[in-house]
């Protein structure tokens, strides 16, 4: 199926990002994606990155090769994202609570330290930057959006699937992207919420 849109799948680190590009890929669409950042205990399932998004505040050249393709994007790189390009972003919802939880986590087993901010500090700075972002985006009529809980999509991955295949126009395989959540790997769960 042709797509005349750059799709981007952004949001915070640990927020899922990595789990809907293995279920759009599974799905059958293109992804940008390179083997720089191996899969390791944090993702076992791999990262899905492309290296060159790194860049994307000096260099966007790689934007052209994304037609029709996903890519991930970290939410503070979408607004480099060049205007001349139409682009369907995807933006995961993580409890922010777990995010940092997932990121301490991740730190720890890499044996690196994290900002200096209380945990409680960090997830309410990382609420307040994705919510800027989001704002930015519904502003930008080069972008069409959706959101995606992670929660939602872990627990019940089907209609998630559903979603994500509407809102990029169809074609995609429903029962393969919803095979390729797997549910063993949300750690970090923040308990009777």
């Amino acid at each position: 199926m042709n797509r005349p849109f750059v799709t981007v799948v952004s949001g915070l680190p640990r927020s899922g990002t990595s789990m809907m590009m293995r279920m759009l890929a599974a799905g059958g669409m293109p992804i940008l994606a390179d083997d720089a950042r191996p899969a390791d205990d944090d993702n076992p399932l791999g990262y899905f990155e492309y290296g060159p998004v790194k860049r994307t505040a000096r260099d966007t050249g790689w934007v052209s090769e994304a037609q029709g393709k996903a890519v991930k994007v970290i939410y503070a790189l979408v607004r480099e994202l060049p205007s001349e390009h139409a682009y369907r972003i995807i933006v995961m919802h993580r409890d922010a609570r777990e995010v940092v939880a997932s990121q301490m986590a991740m730190l720890q087993r890499s044996s690196q330290r994290g900002a200096d901010l209380s945990e409680k500090r960090l997830a309410a700075v990382f609420t307040r930057e994705l919510a800027r972002a989001e704002e930015w985006l519904r502003e930008q009529p080069h972008f069409t959006g959706t959101t995606i809980e992670f929660r939602a999509c872990i627990e019940r991955p089907v209609d998630t699937a559903v979603k994500v295949n509407d809102f990029l126009g169809g074609g995609l395989d429903i029962g393969a992207m919803a095979r390729a959540v797997d549910e063993s790997l949300y750690r970090q769960r923040l308990i009777g919420s």
